[in-house]
């Protein structure tokens, strides 16, 4: 007994080489909820645009709840032409579908995209109080979604993740960002979207001939040991951050006459790292080597 408690424990000491590299990381098992790997999990921290994972799933648990179809048109407002970067080129009254400003937002951590889809969605939500903007009654699904994951350390401010012009500064934590991605990866749509290396988008124009915009992923580990997923961040106080998952094949048991399935996959979270596709691709090689200790000890939890 005190042989497999000692193995246990061991399963939770960090790699300490990750650990000098960035500011906080958590690995967990997809499946169970269950932390693998971590330093400073529960830190509070900017994660810029891992913001657009809450986001992403805000607009897709509407679409499942309201029934809209993801091919609408939204129509881009004139403030949102006001963030600093415009790399699509959208301007006020340009319209594109939500399945596109999806793409957008998740594949090339477009502000306009995410600040786009927040406005629409949020008109259709119930105001709390008569001068709420749709814009705040977006941000607070975003936090009512992040309560419901039991994410304590967080709170999001807007759609994009950005931290400037605010009073109040958003902001996570790794542990939190990983229970959100392990929620957004359960949904086939968004595992899809945030699969993509590219991806060429509509845009209609409101002065001009529509056009299309080829995306490119930021994440560059996309298809280096099975990874699938999941999207980058860059804040000016946090430095660089990424969140990546990699599923193996379930593994299969047989108990008698049953067979007992357990899906395989593992969530990385980097926050704060100058190297930050090094760090969380060495945490995935590890974490998948403390998932096996973990497994062949019957997945102790607590």
């Amino acid at each position: 007994m005190a042989g497999l408690l000692l193995a246990a424990t061991l399963t939770f000491l960090p790699d300490r080489a990750a650990a000098d590299d960035a500011a906080a990381y958590c690995v967990m098992d997809s499946d169970s909820g269950h932390i693998l790997l971590q330093e400073g999990q529960n830190r509070k921290q900017g994660v810029g645009s891992l913001t657009d994972v809450a986001t992403a799933m805000v607009v897709l648990d509407w679409l499942d709840v309201r029934k809209h179809d993801i091919n609408e048109a939204v129509i881009i407002p004139p403030e949102a032409v006001a963030f600093p970067q415009n790399p699509i080129g959208f301007q006020p009254g340009d319209q594109a579908s939500v399945r596109d400003l999806l793409y957008a937002a998740l594949m090339q951590s477009d502000d306009i995209a995410a600040y786009s889809l927040a406005v629409h969605v949020g008109q259709d939500l119930t105001p709390v109080s008569a001068d709420e903007t749709p814009v705040q009654r977006f941000v607070a699904q975003m936090n009512a979604l992040a309560r419901k994951l039991g994410m304590r350390n967080t709170v999001f401010v807007n759609p994009t993740g950005l931290e400037f012009n605010e009073r109040k500064m958003p902001y996570s934590s790794a542990q939190d960002m990983a229970a959100l991605a392990r929620y957004a990866m359960n949904h086939s749509q968004f595992r899809f979207y945030v699969s993509q290396r590219e991806r060429e988008i509509s845009i209609d124009h409101a002065t001009a001939t529509p056009s299309g915009y080829a995306l490119q992923n930021t994440n560059e580990l996309l298809g280096v040991d099975a990874i699938d997923g999941v999207r980058t961040g860059t804040t000016r106080r946090s430095g660089s951050s990424v969140i990546i998952s990699a599923a193996r094949a379930p593994e299969s048991i047989q108990q008698g006459a049953n067979y007992i399935i357990t899906p395989r996959r593992l969530v990385v979270v980097v926050i704060g790292a100058p190297d930050r596709f090094g760090v969380a691709h060495r945490l995935l090689q590890e974490g998948w080597q403390a998932y096996d200790q973990w497994a062949a000890q019957g997945r102790p939890r607590g």
